[in-house]
């Protein structure tokens, strides 16, 4: 049988499915990603004739799918978030994409370059492609869709951290690409075009069009319609079109895309932070991603028949553990020192719920596509490995935790609502 029309009707069946797991999940306490991965798992076993989903051989196809579901999610995570942006009340998020994410690379990069033996290049992309908590798979510790009205501290945190930090990933990523291009004969002197562009410039660019672009959206959707008799558009799809137009424009001047869709995000939700038309394009954005996410989760159950982790070795499993279980959930709890306003239990979660993802496997096929590391298939492991376990563990445990905590620290938030009284054009 023809293996396209195979692959085509599996992804309306995964896609149809999809449409009942957030209520699964409700009833059974396990994170539907779960769910996907295995079902890949017991397609790849019994179906011939598929695809072969190897990160290695099919390394564009693996970049650019990932890339893909990453931004939609950002587009939608920045959406959904009821609190209002302030230096003040967004430090706690600030905090863990700059102490907790550097003690976490640094720790990575430390353990595999002393411990497992890997060379300066490859512990140090390691340590920067696991630093990010993921939009993607962390659906069921972050907040729920906007205007929800309650002040949750863990899942608000969680939910800005995934959010900034897989651009913040970035400087990191590139920093261990040219590491990589200096043992193999590239000249010193990148490392201060590392800070100069890939720091400064980068970041700074990918702020500065996610502002820009999502001001002159918001005053098209909801400044001229109401000043100036500007056509009215509620359109859900209008979320998707600006989330690749913001990413592709960012990237064509050398910022990180990243960074600006969700800052894009951001900035329309505050720019009318109780209209309801917010809920309209978070639902299509959440729709578009979750339809993705079921294609992408299904291949990586495909890849680990396909022997994605056979390179595996003993000391990879333990530091697999350690990361999950000891390096994420110290660091972040290092980085919540002096937070008064955060109960123990508060600080717990988040620092345990740092859910690993898309965004991992998007920054590994990004830094393999700009120059060679010795050890591909090794980190490949490593990865598959962590982002397994991640959803294992945090996909049985995350649904009942968050539930005690939101008993008891839940806060109403007060956001007036606002309406439309114009007629869609």
């Amino acid at each position: 049988m023809d293996s396209y029309i195979i692959s085509i009707t599996l992804i309306g069946i995964a896609a149809l499915g999809m449409a009942w797991m957030p209520s699964i999940t409700e009833r059974t306490q396990i994170s539907y990603s779960i769910i996907y991965v295995l079902f890949g798992i017991a397609l790849y076993e019994l179906v011939d004739h598929l695809p072969k989903p190897n990160p290695i051989l099919h390394d564009k196809e693996a970049l650019h799918l990932t890339e893909l579901v990453v931004i939609i999610s950002l587009m939608g995570t920045g959406l959904k978030i009821d609190q209002p942006f302030s230096l003040k009340s967004w430090a706690v998020p600030f905090r863990l994409i700059t102490f907790t994410m550097i003690v976490c690379i640094a720790a990575v990069t430390w353990v595999a370059h002393w411990l497992l033996g890997f060379d300066l290049a490859s512990s140090l992309l390691l340590g920067a492609v696991l630093a990010p908590t993921d939009p993607v798979l962390a659906s069921d510790v972050q907040v729920g869709p906007p205007l929800e009205k309650s002040k949750d501290n863990v899942r608000f945190s969680l939910t800005a951290e995934a959010g900034m930090n897989d651009g913040m990933a970035f400087p990191f990523t590139w920093l261990a690409i040219i590491v990589a291009a200096i043992g193999i004969g590239g000249s010193s002197e990148n490392l201060v075009l590392w800070f100069t562009r890939d720091v400064l410039y980068r970041l700074a660019a990918g702020v500065a069009c996610g502002v820009g672009i999502g001001l002159l959206l918001a005053r098209l959707v909801f400044y001229l319609p109401e000043k100036r008799n500007f056509v009215v558009i509620r359109d859900g799809f209008v979320a998707v079109s600006a989330t690749l137009l913001v990413y592709g424009l960012t990237e064509m001047v050398k910022g990180y895309g990243f960074i600006a869709v969700f800052v894009t995000a951001i900035t329309l939700r505050n720019y009318e932070l109780g209209h309801n038309y917010h809920r309209k394009l978070h639902d299509f954005t959440d729709q578009i991603e979750r339809i993705l996410l079921a294609i992408v989760l299904i291949l990586f159950g495909g890849s680990i028949v396909g022997g994605i982790l056979k390179p595996l070795t003993l000391p990879m499993v333990v530091f697999s553990f350690g990361f999950v279980l000891l390096i994420r959930p110290v660091a972040g709890l290092l980085g919540l020192i002096g937070t008064r306003h955060l109960h123990l239990k508060e600080k717990l979660g988040i620092s345990f719920f740092g859910i690993r993802g898309m965004g991992s496997f998007f920054y590994l096929a990004f830094a393999f596509e700009k120059t060679r590391f010795p050890l591909m298939h090794q980190l490949w492991a490593i990865v598959a490995f962590i982002v397994l376990l991640s959803l294992v563990l945090h996909g049985l445990t995350a649904s009942k935790t968050m539930k005690k905590l939101e008993s008891q620290f839940n806060q109403p938030l007060h956001i007036k609502e606002v309406k439309d009284n114009f007629r869609q054009a």
